[in-house]
């Protein structure tokens, strides 16, 4: 029997590739930009260091998105981030719509805010997210539901979207 072929892709290339991936989601986990620059910041570094050997670039994809998850759960449970005061921030959107969906959004709780965003924004399936989050199937459609009707409740039909 072959061993199984390591998967080689430049670490520069990787990154270039994920970085606004792993960005995105650690803003819509933290809420706050310069924290979640810092995560990225971090996620990037491990990545950087490690000497795990990978199978693929989905394995890559999914080591990455677990790896920002973690970070980010860190950040809110040490003590730095309990003795710090935040800053109120501004995003600009291209339009007012948009605006207003983002601040509806985060005020969704992180379990619902990050499967949002790991099927929305990163098109993963339920599956793929189970596996990546250590949930089962069915946590995580439940977690999709509930985020959607608590997002529709939010916008209050101001919007017409469809979930």
């Amino acid at each position: 029997m072959e061993k199984a072929e390591e998967f080689s892709m430049s670490k520069e290339v990787i990154i270039q590739k994920y970085f606004d991936m792993i960005y995105r989601l650690a803003l819509a986990r933290a809420k706050d930009r310069e924290i979640a620059e810092d995560v990225c910041q971090d996620v990037f570094l491990r990545y950087i260091k490690t000497d795990k050997v990978f199978q693929s670039e989905e394995h890559i994809k999914a080591w990455l998105i677990r790896v920002c998850i973690n970070c980010t759960k860190s950040v809110f449970t040490g003590s730095w981030f309990k003795k710090t005061v935040p800053l109120s921030q501004e995003l600009e959107f291209s339009s007012p719509e948009y605006s207003d969906l983002y601040e509806q959004v985060k005020k969704l709780p992180k379990k619902y805010a990050t499967v949002i965003h790991l099927f929305y924004y990163e098109d993963m399936s339920v599956s793929d997210i189970a596996k990546l989050l250590n949930q089962k199937e069915s946590t995580v459609k439940s977690h999709l539901f509930r985020g959607r009707n608590q997002l529709k409740e939010l916008l209050g039909g101001r919007y017409d979207y469809e979930f």
